[in-house]
């Protein structure tokens, strides 16, 4: 187990160089200079060449490609990602606090998408063929091809505004999670429950279920083994869900007006605040990486298969 670790690792490192290096080359993938670029964001009307040979010095636009690259990573990596164009302000003291926000968010709904999602597939896959199966798909399958800010919206009209049960928008206290957290549930959970559901029937059709059946073995008992080894497939889906949710968290963000990185990315993105903008591609670039490789290291505890076959 410990060498599958030290590989994952290893293999993990060149390709976070890789992101990171593609996340630090989009200032240089908008048109034109980089220094122009910056004083557009931050609403200089006249642009000069005495602006332009100022504004490189400030940020370091003079230096070769790599050295800027060289000095950004290294405050990245001390999470520290520049000033903003437009504030002026460390990208850090704004991006922090937004960050824990959206984290809070993304776990709470993670954990709730994992519960509804096996619950759902536990069920169906048990009642295959069965009205309950047909109707939580048909369900599943309903909500799941709803937009969710369309979602999102009916619930804060009919909710918050006309039974005035829970806040519209904002992050007040802990009922300010329950909305969010709904939609983002319902928009995942219908996807990671057909998987859980298709590898529970794999797996009541293998030799080993009618093998436990015919010894006796207590129904729990042998429901437990089922999903154990039913999970093994989806425990990758289940790790990305953090990622996935938090990268998708521009929409729902906004349409709560929720105090976090999908709200400030697309704010940056309007404003042209590249700095918070690679702050917040190479968050979620990371946590992709990150999740993928934990994946693989919890598939690898328990599928004894993937140990072998890493010595």
């Amino acid at each position: 187990m410990a060498k599958l670790i030290i590989k994952r690792l290893v293999l993990m490192l060149p390709l976070l160089i890789v992101v990171s290096f593609m996340t630090f080359m989009m200032t240089y993938l908008t048109k034109g200079d980089p220094a122009v670029t910056i004083l557009h964001a931050q609403g200089t009307p006249n642009i000069t060449p005495q602006l332009i040979a100022e504004t490189n010095e400030k940020y370091g636009l003079n230096a070769p490609i790599f050295i800027q690259y060289k000095n950004w990573l290294i405050q990245a990596i001390q999470f520290k990602f520049g000033t903003s164009y437009i504030t002026g302000d460390p990208v850090s003291e704004r991006i922090g606090p937004a960050f824990f926000n959206t984290l809070k968010l993304t776990l709470i709904s993670s954990i709730s998408v994992i519960i509804t999602s096996i619950v759902l597939g536990v069920i169906s896959a048990l009642t295959r063929g069965k009205l309950t199966d047909r109707v939580i798909r048909s369900v599943a399958f309903f909500l799941t091809a709803l937009p969710s800010y369309w979602i999102a919206s009916m619930l804060i009209i009919y909710i918050s505004v006309k039974l005035n049960l829970l806040p519209t928008s904002g992050l007040t206290g802990p009922e300010s999670y329950i909305l969010p957290v709904f939609v983002i549930t319902m928009t995942y959970a219908g996807i990671y429950f057909r998987n859980v559901r298709r590898s529970m029937i794999e797996q009541l059709n293998e030799d080993y279920v009618l093998y436990l059946n015919a010894s006796g073995v207590h129904t729990i008992t042998l429901l437990l083994h089922v999903l154990r080894n039913a999970l093994q497939v989806a425990v990758s889906l289940f790790c990305m869900s953090v990622p996935m949710i938090m990268g998708g968290l521009v929409v729902i963000e906004n349409v709560f007006a929720w105090p976090g990185l999908g709200q400030l990315s697309l704010k940056a993105i309007v404003e042209h605040d590249l700095p918070v903008i690679q702050a917040y591609v190479l968050i979620v670039a990371v946590l992709f990486i990150v999740f993928n490789t934990i994946a693989d290291m919890i598939n690898a505890m328990l599928n004894p298969k993937l140990r072998e076959a890493t010595r």
